[in-house]
């Protein structure tokens, strides 16, 4: 018997589909790309998060023209906790005993057009406006942020928010490895990245590589701590991004675990504990 495939059933057809589509039409597999890279996927919650979900207080914030899913745990200092693309702000589950017990605020969201959010396709710009909104109403102190996630808290840093200490677990930094991954992903030609990086300089006026972490952490303005936290059996955002982002930004710190890849890196307990005290000891925040 055939393993079952651990590959969505929607990207599986995609997958199957979009290479017969690019050999009819490039422009047509371009548009269809384009659309695909700013369409998360909204993947069932599991129970556990469900379970997580009833011991929230919730609340939705209108964000320009979408409501915000938000939840909220403890009473302590804040902490924001922002999930990757595709992903949901209840992802960072096990966070949350042992930040409260700790007598810290756990602060989580669903993104934009993710979770229980408003929308249905979404952007970096976009992402870091919620961050910084969400940030500045809750008062808080730090961001732990998975994937994308960490790449637009980064962006939010370099357009004026103030954070001070930033957690990226496994996020991507290379520009290009992230249109290599998702060109793979969809089995697109090397053509069609380079007709979606000519659509970005064409309707942003930057080169892709501008929205990446490598260039965005050369812009922030203030000083700020930074750890991060990388598996090295992570084939979606594998080491080299964590190497590249300690080239330009050599004061940040590095947790390097193994056997836990992408998602499971925020169920591990060393991860979850050496969080924690990053936090309490950037923030002077001792118990």
């Amino acid at each position: 018997m055939s393993k079952k495939s651990k590959v969505p059933f929607a990207l599986r057809s995609i997958q199957w589909l979009f290479p017969k589509v690019e050999a009819i039409s490039s422009a047509l597999a371009a548009r269809w790309f384009q659309h695909l890279f700013f369409t998360p996927i909204r993947y069932k919650s599991p129970e556990k998060e469900i379970e997580i979900t009833r011991s929230a207080n919730r609340y939705k914030l209108l964000v320009d023209d979408k409501n915000i899913q938000i939840y909220t745990w403890g009473e302590g200092i804040p902490v924001l906790m922002v999930h990757g693309w595709a992903g949901r702000g209840t992802q960072f589950r096990k966070f949350v005993e042992p930040f409260t017990t700790q007598g810290f605020k756990v602060v989580a969201i669903d993104g934009p057009a993710h979770g229980k959010s408003d929308g249905t396709k979404t952007e970096i710009m976009e992402f870091a406006s919620v961050i910084e909104r969400v940030y500045l109403r809750e008062k808080a102190v730090a961001i732990i942020a998975h994937s994308f996630g960490g790449v637009a808290s980064l962006y939010a840093m370099a357009n004026g928010l103030q954070n001070k200490v930033q957690i990226n677990i496994a996020s991507p930094t290379i520009g290009e490895e992230i249109i290599k991954s998702f060109l793979k992903a969809l089995k697109a030609s090397e053509h069609i990245g380079k007709m979606f990086r000519d659509f970005i300089l064409n309707q942003t006026g930057k080169r892709f590589e501008e929205f990446s972490a490598l260039e965005i952490v050369k812009r922030i303005p203030h000083e700020f701590d930074l750890l991060l936290v990388y598996d090295e059996d992570d084939d979606e955002v594998t080491m080299e991004h964590a190497n590249a982002i300690k080239k330009v930004y050599p004061q940040a710190n590095l947790f390097q675990t193994k056997g836990l890849g992408h998602n499971r890196i925020l169920k591990e307990d060393r991860v979850i504990n050496r969080c924690v005290t990053f936090i309490q000891q950037k923030t002077s925040i001792q118990q």
